[in-house]
């Protein structure tokens, strides 16, 4: 049986694209370092489960367990925080025109985008280690901010969650740049969040988000 193998995407700009937010030099080493890492880990213990699987070895199949939720959840997670940024200068960044339905949404569960985004910042710069902080749909339109810690996918959440939009609150994806300065890595963030694909998720099918993910046989 071919085991699938999984390959790094590409980003849907430019390294550079990001700054002054996110500097080229963290979105370089994220994105070919870290992120392949994780990738090429997670195929290692695909190989290592499914050899051990074919020879009818429980124990060491069972072994590869963790690697593979580790490693999977970080590319599960990397890989929908690439769609989720856009360049700040992008139309895709202003959430009343780029995402009108999710605005709403979030304006009649929070009361104000503001408001919700006090509430995600409070929830990303809670989180204790390494983590993620993710806005999630739940249902036909019920909205949550979730945390996670260290690479937990936001899968995880349950089988009906949508993810919409997320932020890496690894010391990876900032401190390059902003040192131990989390406060404001979230709060530059904010400028290049792509709203555009928080809105398609939001009015889509959970598929419809994790069809980038899919390995190659």
């Amino acid at each position: 049986m071919a085991v699938p193998t999984y390959t790094l995407p590409k980003l849907p700009y430019a390294y550079d694209a990001l700054e002054p937010s996110i500097s080229s030099q963290i979105m370089t080493l994220h994105h070919t370092k870290h992120h392949q890492t994780y990738i090429t880990n997670l195929n290692k213990a695909l190989q290592a489960s499914a050899a051990a699987n074919a020879a009818g070895n429980l124990v060491d199949a069972a072994a590869q367990l963790s690697a593979i939720r580790f490693n999977g959840g970080g590319h599960i997670n990397h890989s929908l925080f690439w769609e989720g940024l856009a360049p700040a200068s992008s139309a895709d960044t202003q959430h009343a025109t780029a995402a009108p339905e999710l605005t709403r949404a979030i304006e009649a569960q929070w009361g104000s985008v503001e408001a919700f985004r006090e509430k995600f910042t409070a929830a990303l710069l809670g989180i204790q280690g390494s983590g993620w902080g993710w806005l999630v749909k739940e249902g036909k339109a019920s909205l949550r901010i979730a945390t996670l810690a260290n690479q937990e996918a936001v899968v995880e959440g349950g089988p009906g969650v949508i993810p919409l939009l997320g932020v890496d609150m690894w010391e990876h994806a900032y401190y390059l740049q902003y040192l131990n300065g989390k406060a404001a890595y979230v709060e530059n963030i904010w400028s290049v969040i792509n709203w555009r694909t928080a809105e398609a998720r939001f009015l889509g099918q959970r598929e419809d988000v994790f069809a980038g993910l899919r390995a190659s046989l």
